[in-house]
């Protein structure tokens, strides 16, 4: 999948069992800058998530809708992603795609994040 200034993650959920990766939202490194300095992490307070799976990009069925299972971290630009087993075990596609909506308070929408999705089939149950 291409995009402009979307980076780019793919996801491998094994199938029965949780889901969870952090991300940080961290301001732009361009401008002056101090050569060793930390990334400046973006204050997302107030802000709101959306992340769907879907076949392929222009398809309308979802086939999961992870938005519920995000936790922003407001002014440390952290984003907690956690989908449950009880989720992963009932998926029985095995591929797809996804994007992650973020929208500040005032209706300014960035896509975030962008990807596939693969789904490693369990074998215990």
């Amino acid at each position: 999948m291409t995009d402009c200034c979307t980076e780019i993650y793919d996801l491998c959920i094994n199938q029965g069992a949780t889901y969870s990766r952090v991300f940080t939202w961290f301001a732009p490194s361009c401008g002056p800058c101090t050569v060793g300095a930390s990334p400046i992490p973006v204050d997302i307070t107030g802000y709101t998530a959306v992340m769907q799976i879907k076949a392929y990009p222009l398809a309308t069925t979802v086939l999961y809708d992870a938005s519920a299972d995000i936790v922003l971290g407001g002014p440390l630009g952290t984003i907690y992603l956690t989908i449950p087993a009880t989720a992963t075990e009932t998926f029985t596609w095995w591929n797809g795609v996804y994007d992650l909506l973020l929208t500040s308070p005032g209706g300014y929408a960035t896509r975030f994040l962008a990807g596939t999705v693969a789904v490693s089939a369990a074998v215990s149950t």
